[in-house]
């Protein structure tokens, strides 16, 4: 990496950077007190996002469908790994009627693998945003979706309801795919995102730093990226989960990520989240405008 990234060798000590503010403010109060009266799942709460106070306060969460076990096991995920359960047919209509109460300007849906599914989850994933559609008419949408196996049958199911933004995270660069996602593949996740441009959607995927990636493999990336017409992208530091996880290898400067941000946009990409604490759905709503 460039030499204003921080590299540790045994144990990485956060840098104060990385220290994250307490969620303020009228409508994270509100939201947080209706979150947790009626036990309403936002992938906000239960993954301790830190920017939930802000995009709360802009009226944007994120929820999961299809349960929460995977049947991928991903070296930096803290999603469980396991057989999931059945799916819940009545999941799309709780998650309009959740959207709903919480008067959710963006709602940003994304899932577990479900590799054990015939279909991959997409028709759920189909059913849950007409749901939201119905119910929530004024709120836009982004779908943060698996690969679907590279299947085009099952991702036409989320082209056909057409959300504002449709989102697929490569998560890291190519060298370190294999280590990171296991059963994902960099190619393919490539070809998903340029099926979904080639077919009107407007893209976006996310990387997370500090796994071991260097500067340039980072840039190649992002050139790959831009090859397949990428519109959105966000890099942000990888923060070690659970010891199980894999561990932090360095953590990227403020200089860093502003420097990936700036070449970001020459590249031409619509919007470029750059920072230690940007996640998937950080400023979602305005990628959709």
């Amino acid at each position: 990496m460039a030499n204003n990234t921080a590299v540790l060798e045994k144990r990485v000590k956060k840098p104060n950077w990385l220290r994250v503010k307490l969620p303020v403010g009228k409508k994270y109060t509100e939201l947080r007190g209706l979150v947790d009266k009626y036990k309403l799942n936002t992938i906000c709460t239960s993954g301790s996002c830190p920017n939930m106070g802000e995009c709360w306060g802009e009226g944007t969460a994120t929820f999961m469908i299809l349960g929460n076990i995977c049947t991928r096991s991903c070296g930096f995920c803290g999603v469980q790994t396991g057989k999931p359960e059945k799916v819940a047919w009545d999941e799309p209509e709780k998650v309009a009627r959740s959207i709903k109460m919480m008067g959710i300007k963006h709602a940003v849906i994304t899932s577990v693998d479900r590799d054990d599914l015939k279909d991959g989850g997409s028709i759920i994933w189909g059913e849950t945003v007409d749901a939201i559609r119905r119910a929530n008419p004024e709120t836009s949408l982004e779908t943060l979706i698996p690969d679907f196996q590279g299947k085009t049958k099952q991702i036409d199911r989320i082209i056909e309801v057409h959300p504002e933004v449709v989102s697929h995270n490569m998560e890291t660069v190519r060298r370190l795919t294999r280590e990171v996602r296991i059963q994902a593949k960099y190619d393919r996740s490539l070809a998903v995102l340029q099926y979904l441009k080639k077919n009107g959607m407007r893209t976006k995927t996310g990387l997370m730093l500090g796994l071991g990636e260097t500067e340039e493999e980072v840039i190649q990336t992002m050139k790959d990226l831009q090859g397949v017409g990428l519109d959105v992208l966000t890099i942000g530091q990888y923060l070690q989960p659970t010891k199980k996880h894999l561990p932090v290898k360095e953590f990227i400067t403020p200089e860093q990520f502003k420097k990936y941000e700036t070449l970001g946009l020459e590249m031409g990409f619509m919007f470029v989240e750059s920072s230690a604490l940007v996640r998937s759905s950080y400023r979602a709503k305005k990628h959709a405008q």
